[in-house]
C-alpha cells in the first residue's frame, strides 16, 4: 500500500528511479519507472478521483428560470415519474426537470421492458404494483406504452427453487397476487418454445407483462408538461450549493437557479453527481455490462408469449417485434467504465458485444429454447445496468444534505419500479411522508465504506449474479469481506467462528470447532451459509451455544451494534432526548432506558437503549443497521436552539462489545473486577464503569438484549483483547462457550423481543407491539409522535404483535418458517410473520408477527386482547398450514436457574396500561 501526496515533489520526476514510502514495509526501490511515465500515471490516478460533468453536445433548449421549488435532475423514466407525480400533487409549475442529453434517451435496445408484481419484500411489491397500474392507466388514456399483459412463467430446475415458489404462492395469496405453481407439462403448454427435460415445475403469474420503457417515459413527460412541469434538455448540473445543511442553489451548464429541493435521478451518473456538492452525497452504485440478444422475426411466434425466466440457468426471454429478445445474469459481471465517465448518449454507451463473456448464458438459452438454434440472429447488444451493493433500489433523502433526494440503482427493471418510486418521492417532498415503509430501500442503510470505489468494483461483479439466486435465509455476499473487524476477530476465528456480515462488520453467526485451520495451520476465514429451507446444517451447533447461554455462560461479540455518545455542558442533551424519545430519559445517573424514537405518526424511526453516564452525558446503543439512519434522524430533528450546544458522536468503532450471558455470568465477572455486582448494588437495567482484569474504563450494562441474565461490556479497543482473554480464561471453570448471532437470535425470539428492522419499522407504533409501558405521555417535554399515539390509544390499535408456537410441525422433515409466512385466524388471513426461528426450549417453531381485524368489506377494525386470544390460528409454511398457539406477552421459560430479575422483566406485555415491573432504589 503506497502513500501518495497530491503534490508530488518535482525532484522525484527528475530521476529515472524513484523511492516510494511503503507504510507497511518501509522504503522500496522502483528502478524501472521513468519520470515521464510516473508523472502521467500519477496524474491519471489523481484525475479519476474527481468527477467533472461532461459538457452537453448541444446548447440547452429553453431558458433556465432563476428560481423553482424542485429541480429533478435526470430525464430517464424515474425522473419522468418523479416530475409527473409532483405535478399530480399540484407542484407542476414549481418543478423543473433538467436532462444532460435528451429526455427518454434514444429508442432503447437496453431494457427488457418486464413489469412484474412480485418482489421479495412487501415494500418493493407495492411499488411495482403501483407502477403496473400506472402503465395500464396511461394505456387506457391512449398514451403510448407498448403494454401487453402476457404473464410471467418462472421455471425451476431444483427442488429448493420449487420450495421457494411454494413460499411465494403462499405469500402472494396473502398479498393479493394471483399465482399458481405448475407442473413441467403445464409450463410447456403455456409456452411451447421451452424444453422441459430438466424442469421440476414453475410459477405462473398471469398479471405480469411487458412494455416499452422509452414510450412510457415519453408519456409520463408529456403528462407532466401538460400539468405545468418545465423540461430543459442538454442542460447538465455542475454543482449543488448548500446553505446551513440544506439545498439552496443548482449551478448548471445553462446558468444558476435557486431551489428548495433537488432530486438526483441521474441513473449511471448518480454516484458521480453526488460528488458535486459539499458535503458529498454518498450513493453507492456501479454500472456493469448487460447483454441483450435479439433474433430476427420468427414465423408463427405468438405475440403473447409469456415473459419466461429460467432462474437456475440465469436467463430470461420474451417476444419482441416478432422475434425473441433474451438476456441473463452471469455469475460474475463485468464492471463498465471503471475509471472514466459514462458517455451521455445511449449510442455512445453501447459497448461492443462480448461473446466470450455471454457464451455461458447463450448455452443456457439454447438449452431452454431449442428454436433459437435455427433462428436468425439480429444483434447482440451490450448495454449498461446500474446496481447497488445489496441489489436493491436506492431512494430517499440523503443523510448529508436536507432536501436532497436520491433515486438510483434500478438494476434491469427501472420501468417496473418507476411509478411507485416516483409517487413515494413526490409524497416525501410534498407531504413529508408516504404510504409505505421504505427503510429497506433508504439511502440511509449504507455507510461510507459502501461507496468506496474498489469495494463497489468487487461487490458489483457479484451482485447481478445473485439477482436470480434462490433467496435462501441469511444469505451472504462473498465479496467485500474482512473489512470491519473487532479487535477480538482473530481470537474468534481461532475459536471456530463462522462469520456473517452486517453493515460491513464480520460478526460470528455460529461456531464450529471442526476444520478450523488450513493446511498451513492458520485459522481459516469461514462464511456462514444456510442454503436450505429445511433444518439447517448448523442446527446442533447453535443448540449447544443456546444451552450454554441458558445454563452456563455464553460469550457473544456485540461490537457491530451502533453506539453514540450524546452530551452537553448543561441540560440541553436531556431536553433533546426528551423531545426525540417516547420514554422518559430524565432518570437517575446509572440507569438504562429502553426507548423508541417515534416519527410524527407514532412509528419507530429508532429503537434503542440509553445509558445515562452522568448528568449531561448519555450513551446510545442501537441496531447495527441504524448507524447512518439514527444519526441522520437526530440531526434532522434537533431543534435549532440546541444545535450549538448538544454534541453527538458516533463511537461505534471506538468500542468492542462483549456480552456474557447465563446464570454464572455475575460470578464470573465478579472474579475479574473489584466492584460489588450484587443485585442491590448493580441491579438489572443499570450501568457502571468497571475495571476488568488490568483494564479500566469498561462501560458495563446489566442487560443482554436476549432476556438472559448477563452483561454487555463496552471496552475501549486497546483493552479488548486483554479483557476477552481474561474472560475466556476465567470462564473455563464454568465451561464458558462462544455464542453467535443465530443463538442470541433464537433466545430473543423465544423471549418475544422485537427488533427494529425485523419486527419494528416506521409504521409500527409502541401501542401495537406491547410497548405502551415504555411511552411516557406525561413527560414535561412533548415528544415527537405523542399526538398520534394519544389518538391511537383512544381509537384502539388496528394490529397487534403476537408470538405463535407451531403445533404438529416436525423440524426434522417439514419446511421451516423463515419470515413472511401468512397467519390465519379462524381460516381467514389476518397477518404475516416477521421474525421466526426454532425455539430450543419450546421444542417448536416460534413465529413473531402482527395480526389484524379486517371485516368482509376490507375495513380495518380495532384489535383487542380478547379478539386475539379468542381465535384459532394457523401459519402457512410453503403451502402447508400448521396450527399455532398465540401469546401476547413474553413467556417465562422453564429453567434450572430461576431468577427474580429475569422473570420480572417482560419486554412485550399484553396490557397496554401496565406499568414498569421493575422498581429499584438508586
Amino acid at each position: 500500500m503506497y502513500k501518495f501526496s497530491r503534490k508530488l515533489p518535482t525532484a522525484l520526476f527528475q530521476r529515472s528511479s524513484i523511492l516510494l514510502y511503503n507504510i507497511d514495509y518501509g522504503f522500496s526501490f522502483l528502478s524501472c519507472v521513468t519520470a515521464k511515465s510516473f508523472q502521467t500515471d500519477a496524474a491519471d490516478v489523481l484525475r479519476k478521483r474527481k468527477f467533472v460533468p461532461p459538457a452537453p453536445p448541444k446548447m440547452a433548449e429553453g431558458s433556465l428560470p432563476t428560481e423553482v421549488r424542485v429541480v429533478v435532475c435526470g430525464g430517464g423514466i424515474v425522473g419522468a415519474s418523479v416530475a409527473y407525480h409532483l405535478a399530480l400533487l399540484g407542484w407542476g409549475k414549481e418543478t423543473l426537470l433538467i436532462e444532460q442529453h435528451t429526455v427518454g434517451g434514444d429508442s432503447p435496445l437496453c431494457a427488457s421492458g418486464f413489469v412484474g408484481r412480485y418482489e421479495p419484500t412487501y415494500c418493493e411489491l407495492k411499488l411495482t404494483e403501483y407502477s403496473l397500474d400506472l402503465i395500464k392507466e396511461l394505456t387506457e388514456k391512449n398514451l403510448p406504452t407498448g403494454w401487453k399483459q402476457v404473464g410471467s412463467l418462472n421455471l425451476a430446475r431444483q427442488f429448493d427453487r420449487m420450495t421457494s415458489y411454494q413460499r411465494m404462492k403462499s405469500i402472494g395469496k396473502a398479498w393479493g397476487i394471483s399465482c399458481e405453481v405448475w407442473t413441467p407439462e403445464e409450463c410447456q403448454a403455456k409456452c411451447p418454445l421451452i424444453d422441459i427435460n430438466d424442469i421440476k415445475g414453475g410459477l405462473w403469474i398471469p398479471d405480469d407483462g411487458v412494455c416499452d420503457p422509452h414510450l412510457v417515459c415519453l408519456s409520463l413527460i408529456q403528462e407532466a408538461k401538460r400539468m405545468g412541469v418545465r423540461v430543459i434538455e442538454h442542460c447538465a448540473v455542475k454543482k449543488i450549493v448548500t446553505d446551513s445543511g440544506k439545498v439552496q442553489q443548482i449551478d448548471t451548464t445553462s446558468g444558476k437557479l435557486s431551489c428548495e429541493f433537488f432530486v438526483n435521478c441521474t441513473g449511471f451518473w448518480a454516484r458521480e453527481v453526488g460528488t458535486l456538492s459539499t458535503p458529498v452525497v454518498k450513493i453507492p452504485l456501479k454500472s456493469v455490462e448487460h447483454h441483450f440478444l435479439y433474433t430476427k422475426p420468427i414465423e408463427g411466434l405468438n405475440p403473447l408469449t409469456p415473459f419466461v425466466r429460467d432462474f437456475d440457468g440465469g436467463v430470461y426471454f420474451r417476444e419482441k417485434d416478432g422475434g425473441i429478445m433474451a438476456g441473463g445474469f452471469e455469475r460474475e459481471a463485468k464492471v463498465a467504465y471503471e475509471d472514466t465517465a459514462v458517455p451521455l448518449s445511449q449510442k455512445e454507451r453501447e459497448l461492443p458485444p462480448d461473446w466470450d463473456h455471454f457464451h455461458e448464458l447463450l448455452d443456457e438459452l439454447l438449452r431452454r429454447v431449442p428454436a433459437l438454434r435455427t433462428a436468425s440472429l439480429d444483434r447482440l447488444s451490450n448495454a449498461l445496468q446500474a446496481f447497488s451493493p445489496d441489489c436493491k433500489w436506492i431512494l430517499g433523502e440523503a443523510p448529508e444534505i436536507e432536501n436532497y433526494y436520491v433515486c438510483a440503482g434500478m438494476k434491469t427493471i427501472g420501468v417496473a419500479a418507476s411509478g411507485g418510486i416516483g409517487r413515494t418521492l413526490a409524497d416525501l417532498i410534498v407531504k413529508g411522508s408516504t404510504y409505505l415503509d421504505l427503510h429497506t430501500l433508504d439511502v440511509n442503510r449504507f455507510l461510507g465504506l459502501h461507496n468506496n470505489r474498489k469495494f463497489l468494483k468487487d461487490r458489483c461483479k457479484e451482485v447481478p449474479g445473485k439477482h436470480y439466486d434462490v433467496c435462501y435465509p441469511f444469505d451472504e455476499y462473498q465479496t467485500g469481506r474482512n473489512l470491519r473487524m473487532s479487535p477480538i476477530y482473530p481470537a474468534l476465528k481461532e475459536a471456530g467462528a463462522i462469520f456473517g456480515q452486517t453493515m460491513g462488520y464480520e460478526r460470528p453467526s455460529y461456531f464450529d470447532p471442526n476444520d478450523i485451520k488450513d493446511e498451513f495451520g492458520i485459522p481459516r476465514f469461514r462464511m456462514a451459509e444456510t442454503r436450505t429451507f429445511h433444518k439447517p446444517a448448523w442446527f446442533d451447533l447453535v443448540a449447544s451455544e443456546y444451552t450454554a447461554c441458558r445454563e452456563r455462560i455464553g460469550l457473544a461479540d456485540y461490537s457491530s451494534f451502533t453506539k453514540y455518545d450524546l452530551w452537553s455542558k448543561e441540560r440541553e442533551v436531556v431536553d433533546l432526548l426528551q423531545y426525540l424519545c417516547s420514554n422518559d430519559v430524565d432518570v437517575p445517573i446509572g440507569s438504562i432506558i429502553h426507548t423508541g424514537m417515534q416519527n410524527p405518526w407514532g412509528g419507530y424511526e429508532n429503537d434503542c437503549s440509553l445509558a445515562r453516564l452522568n448528568e449531561n452525558h448519555y450513551m446510545m446503543i442501537a441496531p447495527t443497521t441504524q448507524q447512518t439512519r439514527s444519526l441522520a434522524w437526530i440531526r434532522k430533528n434537533m431543534p435549532s436552539h440546541l444545535k450549538a450546544s448538544v454534541n453527538v458522536s458516533d463511537v461505534t468503532s471506538m468500542y468492542t462489545a462483549i456480552c456474557i450471558m447465563g446464570p454464572y455470568s455475575r460470578v464470573l465477572l465478579s472474579e475479574l473486577t473489584d466492584t460489588d455486582l450484587s443485585p442491590k448494588n448493580f441491579p438489572f437495567f443499570t450501568y457502571k464503569e468497571l475495571d476488568v482484569g488490568l483494564a479500566n474504563g469498561i462501560r458495563t450494562l446489566n442487560i443482554t438484549h436476549t432476556g438472559e441474565l448477563g452483561y454487555v461490556l463496552y471496552i475501549p479497543n486497546e483493552f479488548a483483547l486483554h479483557v476477552y482473554s481474561r474472560i475466556a480464561q476465567a470462564g473455563q471453570k464454568y465451561n464458558i462457550q462462544h455464542a453467535g448471532y443465530y443463538a442470541t437470535r433464537a433466545l430473543r425470539i423465544e423471549k418475544f423481543y422485537a427488533f427494529w428492522g425485523q419486527d419494528l419499522d416506521t409504521f409500527t407504533t409502541p401501542l401495537e407491539c406491547g410497548r405502551s409501558w415504555r411511552v411516557k405521555f406525561n413527560k414535561p417535554i412533548e415528544f415527537i409522535g405523542r399526538s398520534a399515539l394519544l389518538k391511537q390509544r383512544e381509537e384502539g390499535v388496528k394490529r397487534m404483535y403476537v408470538q405463535l408456537l407451531l403445533n404438529g410441525h416436525d423440524h426434522e422433515v417439514d419446511v421451516w418458517c423463515w419470515g413472511n409466512e401468512p397467519i390465519y385466524r379462524d381460516g381467514k388471513h389476518c397477518g404475516m410473520t416477521t421474525t421466526t426461528g426454532y425455539g430450543y426450549t419450546f421444542k417448536k417453531q416460534v413465529c413473531l408477527g402482527f395480526v389484524r381485524n379486517v371485516d368482509e368489506a376490507g375495513n380495518k377494525l380495532p384489535v383487542t386482547n380478547d379478539f386475539v386470544l379468542s381465535g384459532h390460528y394457523e401459519v402457512e409454511v410453503a403451502g402447508i398450514r400448521f396450527e399455532a398457539k398465540v401469546n401476547l406477552h413474553s413467556p417465562n421459560l422453564p429453567t434450572k436457574f430461576p431468577d427474580k430479575e429475569r422473570e420480572a422483566y417482560h419486554a412485550t406485555r399484553d396490557k397496554p396500561g401496565q406499568g414498569d415491573l421493575l422498581s429499584y432504589k438508586f
